[in-house]
């Protein structure tokens, strides 16, 4: 496996498919790089570089009891992004995997960047505050509860708002075994500390650092990550953003829309 040790002694596993201009993928909550298989394949037979990590805590890479904060997962892929020698990358990040690569560039600069993605992302704010109209902290605090009781039993019945399977949406049941096969490869603490990260995080100063061409794409039925508090935020806070919405689409975009996520981020690589 292809694993870089980090500053403080975390293994960090990744993906390296393909050549050409680089694309950086970084995954949701509770999975891996795995998510990302029908992009990865799609750009690397399309010409380009794909590299997609598993976080710290989670899939393959190492799981150490604390270093589930965004500036610890920031400069993570500051080392991934310097040990490949990644220059002119385009940057994905799905879901919590969108604070990534927004904490990324507010420490680390856009020296080596050249576009950015934001799909279904938490980003700029989701719990809700005296001055950001987001989800109730409540909600998140049963999440937790939930994974302390019966982590299995919760991300399973999970899956179900994941890929908006409530609401009509078809996905075969290979992908609800894989998506829990994923999600408990992770280390417990992590899923519960990286609760409190990708809900309670501010990325609203954040995103005024963003001076890339930026892609927004998110489900308009995003019952997990809903889109008025996150999305259209964002798009709003990017200065030179383009914002495309799926209607009737769920938080699992990448997967349930994987043929219009991939033409529309090569679209947006290709202008």
């Amino acid at each position: 496996m292809a694993l870089l040790k980090l500053r403080d002694g975390t293994e960090l596993y990744y993906k390296d498919w393909g050549s050409g201009k680089p694309i950086l993928f970084s995954h949701g909550w509770p999975l891996s790089a795995d998510m990302w298989d029908a992009q990865m394949l799609f750009f690397a037979e399309h010409g380009y570089r794909t590299v997609a990590f598993d976080r710290r805590g989670f899939g393959r890479s190492s799981q150490p009891w604390t270093g589930y904060d965004y500036d610890t997962f920031a400069d993570d892929i500051a080392e991934l992004v310097k040990h490949l020698d990644l220059n002119d990358v385009t940057l994905v990040g799905f879901s919590m995997g969108g604070g990534d690569i927004t904490r990324y560039v507010a420490r680390h600069g856009t020296s080596r960047v050249l576009k950015f993605v934001l799909i279904s992302a938490v980003t700029p704010l989701f719990v809700k505050t005296a001055s950001h109209d987001g989800v109730d902290k409540s909600v998140f605090d049963g999440i937790k509860a939930g994974l302390v009781k019966d982590r299995p039993q919760f991300l399973d019945d999970f899956s179900t708002l994941f890929y908006g399977t409530n609401h009509g949406t078809k996905v075969s049941q290979g992908v609800f075994k894989q998506t829990l096969q994923i999600a408990l490869q992770a280390s417990v603490k992590a899923t519960i500390d990286c609760v409190t990260a990708f809900s309670e995080t501010d990325f609203r100063p954040d995103m005024a650092k963003i001076d890339v061409p930026a892609l927004v794409i998110h489900g308009e039925d995003d019952q997990v990550v809903p889109f008025p508090y996150t999305g259209k935020l964002a798009a709003e806070l990017i200065k030179d953003a383009t914002l495309k919405t799926y209607p009737g689409a769920p938080h699992a975009t990448a997967t349930t829309h994987a043929d219009q996520v991939n033409e529309d981020l090569l679209a947006f690589l290709k202008a």
